[in-house]
């Protein structure tokens, strides 16, 4: 009987023994549950919220252009060639450079976007190439449109039609080349990519545009067929004052003077600020030998703008 209580009680004490042990490793496991726990909340936190590609992405897809520059700046200080810092900061420069209304500002964060676009496309994956070209070629064409001479439409050329040939597709890459076309004087390139927009999504500006360039290489009957399209259903009152001046300018050269004078006249009831449109009357006047009537419209036309270069020239023919 003795041996039996002695067996119950070891068989007692070891059971209890386990069960401390079991207790104690549960409690360190509890506990080693809960820093673990603490320690990711942490981390994700600071991953989130800190300067991390992950919230990079996160700021960029709620279009907070101004994080995503911030943040890509700190990344890029610690590592000058991160691939996707630097496209994500070339995106970020290029949206912030579009909506400041000052021209150094615009050209400073131009020149940002522009540079860190060239150093992603050291680095970038085939995949993120075309769209890199893209951006690209569209900083340079906003380059050259706050510059005060044309000297970066050849680069927004090159790079929109690398992304082109390359299959990235956006409405607006016609456009934008006809335009570059344009301002380099490439007038054939440019009507070929601005028919090629009117197929995308016809505008009133596009309309005006191809105008003005059958007009440059004086293919008035052409231009005419667009200006007849603005005036029948365009509502923007600039672009329809501009159509009414290019209408006018070929009617000059046409020498109908009656109906030049009528699309002068039209613009001056809606803009008497209209220095081009006085100057044409001016011109008017002239070929009817009237210099007297001609210079007094020429001389509204410098009131108006002192540097109007037709106008000065003319004035300086007859002094």
């Amino acid at each position: 009987m003795k041996l039996k209580g002695l067996h119950t009680r070891e068989i007692f004490k070891r059971k209890s023994q386990f069960l401390k042990k079991l207790a104690l490793c549960a409690c360190v496991a509890a506990l080693l549950s809960v820093g673990v726990f603490f320690i990711h909340r942490a981390l994700d936190s600071k991953v989130k919220n800190g300067n991390s590609i992950i919230n990079l992405k996160s700021k960029w897809k709620t279009y907070d252009y101004q994080s995503v520059y911030d943040i890509s700046s700190v990344i890029l200080y610690e590592k000058p060639f991160n691939t996707t810092a630097l496209t994500y900061h070339g995106y970020a420069s290029f949206f912030l450079a579009v909506s400041q209304t000052d021209v150094v500002q615009t050209l400073a964060f131009l020149d940002e976007s522009i540079n860190s676009l060239r150093l992603a496309l050291q680095g970038a994956q085939f995949s993120a190439v075309p769209q890199l070209e893209y951006m690209l070629g569209k900083a340079y064409f906003y380059k050259d449109l706050q510059s005060s001479y044309y000297y970066y439409s050849d680069l927004a050329i090159r790079y929109l039609l690398k992304a082109k040939k390359d299959g990235y597709k956006a409405d607006d890459i016609p456009e934008l080349l006809g335009l570059c076309y344009a301002s380099l004087g490439m007038t054939m390139e440019s009507i070929s990519a601005f028919t090629e927009a009117l197929l995308v999504r016809e505008s009133d500006i596009l309309l005006l545009s191809i105008a003005e360039q059958y007009h440059a290489v004086s293919q008035n009957n052409a231009a005419e067929q667009y200006l007849y399209r603005i005036s029948q259903e365009c509502k923007d009152e600039q672009i329809v004052l501009k159509s009414h001046l290019l209408m006018g300018t070929i009617y000059l050269e046409r020498e109908d003077f009656d109906a030049a004078e009528k699309e002068f006249n039209l613009i001056l009831e809606k803009n008497e600020n209209s220095a081009d449109a006085y100057y044409g009357l001016g011109v008017i006047y002239e070929s009817q030998g009237d210099l007297v009537k001609a210079r007094s419209e020429w001389r509204k036309a410098l009131r108006i703008q002192n540097n109007h270069p037709l106008a000065l020239k003319k004035m300086a023919d007859y002094k």
